[in-house]
């Protein structure tokens, strides 16, 4: 995941531990690599974590970077199906190139035993903002149907995606996810299509 230079000091945590994660595994990662390779200090990694396992919940803060990403580099002139086709593509080859499974799998299994934040239903992260508004907007051209509110559609194509990833790690990604959802995906957006559209 390329660096930027203006990312505040918990981002570049962030960034750093979940390269690292990737390259080493989770359990070889020592909080020391983490803040040479974040070029931080201990001081600011202890800041804003109790300690590694605290980070796991910071993997839908990568997603939100991509999803930020996305919206610069998609073309604009696309209809509201083909740009949710487009950002489940480019997210999705995002985890299965660069997030090991055993790392998505620990992530899903946090928030499904998480008493308090849930970082996957936070409606004020990036993800659920650019669903927001691609859907409105294909509402508003008449591209999706307006018997169901934005939000109805937001949390049935989030709920989706949701189930393609655990469904993914369930199967120890015996296939591909790149692949699959490419294939699922468009089948599943065409019941949110307005009717009579080709």
């Amino acid at each position: 995941m390329p660096r930027k230079n203006s990312r505040n000091t918990k981002g570049r945590i962030i960034a750093a531990a979940w390269k690292l994660f990737y390259e080493q595994g989770f359990e070889e990662t020592t909080i020391e690599d983490i803040v040479y390779e974040s070029e931080t200090s201990k001081g600011s990694f202890y800041h804003y974590f109790k300690g590694k396992d605290e980070l796991m919940g910071t993997l839908a803060n990568v997603f939100d970077e991509k999803y930020e990403q996305l919206m610069v580099e998609m073309d604009p002139g696309l209809d509201a199906m083909e740009k949710l086709i487009y950002v489940n593509h480019e997210l999705f080859s995002m985890i299965d190139g660069g997030v090991s499974m055993d790392l998505l799998s620990r992530l899903l299994s946090t928030q499904l035993l998480a008493r308090g934040e849930k970082h996957l239903l936070d409606r004020s992260r990036t993800y659920f903002k650019v669903l927001r508004q691609i859907i409105s907007e294909g509402q508003r051209r008449g591209e999706l149907r307006t018997d169901w509110t934005v939000n109805e559609v937001v949390n049935a194509y989030a709920l989706w995606e949701r189930a393609l990833l655990y469904d993914w790690c369930l199967c120890g990604g015996e296939y591909s996810l790149v692949d699959y959802t490419d294939r699922v995906t468009p089948m599943f957006l065409e019941s949110y299509r307005t009717s009579g559209r080709d």
